[in-house]
């Protein structure tokens, strides 16, 4: 499921969407927070330029913002379903549960952009 050239592993990993040989991050830790979007200019291994175009990961907002809804629905479906809580308990679980995974959905809303558009290639990167 998340072997080597498969698109769920890149996406999941961080990693070069075109040989998954290393992170796309400087820093692969995304809890810090000043060095959540920080990026390596090329990737090392198979020197695909990340920033394909000038303001490329702008279209990355449309998945964050897509991302975001799914997560938000999750948690008032878990809290008002589940927990029984009342509406206002529901709104406040959202947005704590918003807060928390924001530099996940960040990465990730990264992640599945730039695979939406770079496939792997077994011969990257190769000598």
């Amino acid at each position: 499921m998340l072997k080597k050239g498969s698109k769920l592993n890149s996406i999941l990993t961080g990693s070069c969407p075109k040989c998954q040989n290393e992170s796309m991050y400087s820093d692969k830790n995304p809890l810090h927070l000043s060095k959540v979007l920080k990026m390596n200019e090329n990737c090392s291994h198979c020197g695909l330029k990340y920033q394909i175009e000038p303001s490329f990961f702008y279209g990355a907002m449309y998945v964050s913002y897509g991302l975001n809804v799914a997560v938000g629905i999750a948690a008032f479906i878990v809290s008002f379903v589940f927990f029984k809580t009342t509406i206002e308990e529901s709104f406040i679980a959202i947005v704590i549960t918003l807060i928390v995974l924001f530099p996940f959905v960040l990465r990730l809303s990264r992640n599945l952009y730039i695979n939406m558009f770079v496939s792997y290639d077994p011969q990257a990167g190769k000598k």
